[in-house]
């Protein structure tokens, strides 16, 4: 018979059952026994972060660079509520991660104990599921239940809640090899007679538009979605998720769809007769105002996993639900076969109106010799890593500008906060990107305000010869903040303007890295490859931006698509 062990080293051998290579954590009281089984065991590798929240966004941005699923270990009371940020953040764009979070003994609950919370409470509006584990018998098949969870269906972060005493009882150590749970059984095939419809429809579309999705990306469909569209010849456009599903350096990418999106790809969105949405939610950052949305008729295919995402905003007319990889893959079988034919004359002539709107060139911002414009560093950088770097980004107009101006040609290389639009995630974000992907290049678009909010895992980058290359975008302002200021708020700009900004190249040197600052125009194309030649240092390049610069173009807030702000001119 096998002997009993501890709860914290069945947590650990659950771990490495599942493959799991590295765990992102912040110790405290609750969980010192699991960490003590951390230090006797040598299937994973532990990272030390300076704060609990870079631990879930390092673990998220790790899922999301790769096909792992990110783990994250906190303690109790504020290591779970500093975790929450990171929780909601990843919940929000659907990302697999499994959290494991120590509480106070199991007598104690409740009872206002040291370091207590109300941690299923707490997390419970944004997670997929969370556990809180009553019995160390139940370790073991609770683990197994997480990651199933985590992976399957609409992927999400899970969270197990393990008491203090659980890690310290003993079971014997049974991992189950399957999950079968009556309450939960996920879809994953479309159904048939749905696609059918979904193929002839699209087939007999005069003015088709293809709209993705993050989705596409999770279900690595990516390459059923680049057979779909260079097979149709339609129309795509990629979401600020989904950026890289489908190749920016085709023709028949028409751009991010949405608030910041472009010209061409908003105009087909709203004047196309036929849409198809694969693993997208027509966002409110994409599709504007659902009324002005709906004005022009057009029939809407939808394509995802989460049912409850299907007409949850706008009404559609064929839905499928089930794996994008696998309807994608059915509806290419499908279409082979279709007796339907394309009409080509009436999609020769959508083109040329595609193609008429492309020619505004909405991307286009005016140069200067004098101030470093924020657009050009992007471009600079996309072509010096020849597009095939792994860019994360924080949240605001230096996200905005990553999006429109460095063009992906592959997923999971933009890694950003979509749902939530979480500021201080670059930097993690970066670590969680570099531990996953160890030889490639990382680079962290990122503004002054954003960076400072987890600057302090410049420690963990030191410690762990982390050397992501950070592009600071430092205009001296809340960049997006004081964007709506101005044409919304009549130019009040109310506590957007940062008058006290650290010398991030002492502090960044402080922590062990290299820093530069760069004002001249002239100078960001060889501070870039200078940058990148450093292949073993964490660089730290603090461009000084226009301060006026705004994101164009624009769909304000209660707008529809059509109703864009494509420059200064238009106020």
């Amino acid at each position: 018979m096998n002997p009993e062990i501890t709860g914290a080293d069945i947590l650990v051998r659950c771990l490495a059952e599942e493959g799991v290579e590295h765990v992102f954590g912040y110790p405290g009281g609750a969980v010192l026994y699991i960490y003590d089984a951390i230090f006797k065991q040598d299937k994973f590798q532990h990272i030390l972060v300076r704060h609990e929240q870079a631990a879930i966004h390092a673990a998220d941005a790790y899922s999301r660079s790769s096909t792992k699923v990110g783990v994250a270990l906190v303690t109790s009371g504020p290591g779970v509520t500093n975790a929450v940020t990171g929780l909601a953040t990843a919940y929000m764009d659907s990302i697999p991660m499994v959290i494991i979070s120590g509480q106070v003994p199991s007598h104690a609950i409740g009872q206002d104990a040291f370091q207590e919370c109300d941690t299923v409470g707490i997390t419970r509006p944004c997670v997929k599921h969370n556990f809180l584990v009553r019995d160390v018998k139940d370790l073991a098949s609770t683990m197994k239940k997480a990651f199933y969870i985590a992976t399957t269906g609409r992927p999400g972060p899970v969270l197990v809640d393990i008491p203090k005493d659980i890690t310290m009882d003993k079971a014997v150590y049974d991992y189950p090899k399957e999950v079968d749970m009556r309450s939960y059984k996920p879809v994953e095939k479309g159904h048939s007679g749905q696609i059918r419809k979904a193929v002839q429809l699209l087939l007999a579309a005069e003015r088709p538009m293809i709209y993705t999705g993050g989705g596409v990306i999770l279900a690595n469909a990516s390459p059923e979605l680049n057979k779909l569209v260079d097979k149709l010849g339609y129309p795509c456009t990629n979401t600020l998720m989904g950026l890289g599903a489908y190749r920016s350096t085709s023709d028949h990418f028409v751009g991010m769809p949405g608030m910041h999106g472009t010209y061409e790809a908003n105009m087909a969105m709203q004047h196309c007769d036929v849409l198809i949405a694969i693993g997208a939610r027509f966002d409110d950052r994409v599709i504007g105002n659902p009324k002005h949305f709906a004005t022009n008729p057009r029939k809407i295919i939808h394509i995802d996993i989460d049912p409850s995402s299907i007409s949850k905003r706008v009404k559609v007319d064929i839905p499928i639900v089930g794996n994008v990889k696998e309807v994608l893959q059915e509806m290419l079988t499908q279409i082979e076969t279709a007796e339907t034919k394309q009409n080509t004359t009436a999609l020769a002539s959508w083109w040329k109106q595609v193609k008429e709107w492309r020619s505004k060139d909405c991307l286009k911002y005016p140069t200067s010799t004098e101030v470093i414009k924020p657009q050009s560093v992007v471009q600079k950088l996309w072509e010096i890593t020849k597009g095939d770097a792994f860019i994360t980004s924080d949240v605001g107009q230096h996200q905005m500008w990553a999006a429109q101006y460095y063009g992906f040609d592959k997923p999971r290389r933009w890694i950003n906060s979509g749902g939530l639009g979480t500021m201080g995630v670059g930097l993690p974000y970066a670590m969680g990107v570099q531990m996953a992907n160890p030889d490639a290049t990382v680079a962290c678009v990122t503004g002054e305000a954003s960076i400072q909010m987890c600057i302090q895992e410049l420690a963990t980058c030191k410690q762990y010869h982390l050397t992501p290359k950070i592009v600071l975008l430092n205009n001296r302002y809340l960049g997006m903040v004081r964007q709506w200021q101005q044409i919304d708020y009549g130019s009040r700009y109310s506590e957007s303007y940062m008058d006290s900004l650290p010398d991030f190249d002492k502090l960044v040197e402080s922590y062990g890295h290299v820093g530069m600052t760069i004002t001249k125009p002239s100078d960001v194309e060889n501070t870039l490859k200078d940058a990148f030649a450093m292949k073993d240092k964490l660089v730290f390049m603090n461009f000084i931006t226009d301060q006026a610069e705004n994101v164009w173009p624009m769909v304000k807030a209660g707008k529809g698509l059509t109703e864009m702000l494509l420059g200064s001119e238009d106020l």
